[in-house]
């Protein structure tokens, strides 16, 4: 019974710990609280030339990555249909484009897809925001190294925030970021 006792605490911490661990909408809440979204100190900057490059529109109009930053900060996220943790994240996507209202250009680039495929999903899923696949190579300072990879960039071209992970991107600490860094 003393072994019980003495151990107790032990116990309760590793179910917290697993509960954590195989609960992602928990860990995604303990991120947000204790890891809130933060600028990047000492970001890097995109050059003109690293925006050149060219989209081919899935549910919108093809267009150059040049001209969608001159109008608005961007919202650029590198995924694929094939990626799980991508998939997780797009309904957090589509909300937080829903609610910015225009604020932010949202360019969502499929990765490693079929044209086909990209369709389908978005169309199963009633998603509605931009998605673009690249038709010009993409410069070493945006080539994701992971899935999904997502930058906020301002209009003078800083990386604000770049996120190598599935993220809630509805979550109040994603909203007062970009409200306080996007003005």
């Amino acid at each position: 019974m003393t072994f019980y006792r003495k151990n107790l605490i032990y116990l309760i911490l590793l179910v917290i710990l697993a509960a954590i661990a195989f609960v992602p909408r928990l860990k995604s809440k303990i991120s947000d609280v204790f890891f809130p979204v933060a600028e990047i100190k000492n970001a890097i900057s995109l050059s003109e030339s690293d925006y050149d490059i060219d989209l081919k529109g899935i549910n919108v109009p093809s267009t150059n990555l040049k001209t969608l930053k001159e109008e608005k900060p961007l919202f650029l996220n590198f995924w694929g249909t094939w990626c799980p943790p991508c998939r997780e994240e797009w309904p957090t996507i589509q909300k937080l484009y829903d609610a910015q209202n225009g604020q932010l250009n949202f360019v969502l680039i499929a990765m490693q897809d079929q044209e086909e495929t990209v369709r389908e999903f978005l169309k199963k899923n009633n998603y509605t925001a931009p998605v673009y696949i690249a038709q010009s190579p993409l410069p070493e300072k945006l080539l994701p190294k992971v899935f999904p990879t997502t930058f906020i960039l301002n209009k003078e071209g800083r990386i604000l925030l770049k996120e190598e992970a599935s993220k809630d991107w509805n979550s109040n600490s994603v909203h007062e970021f970009l409200k306080n860094s996007i003005k």
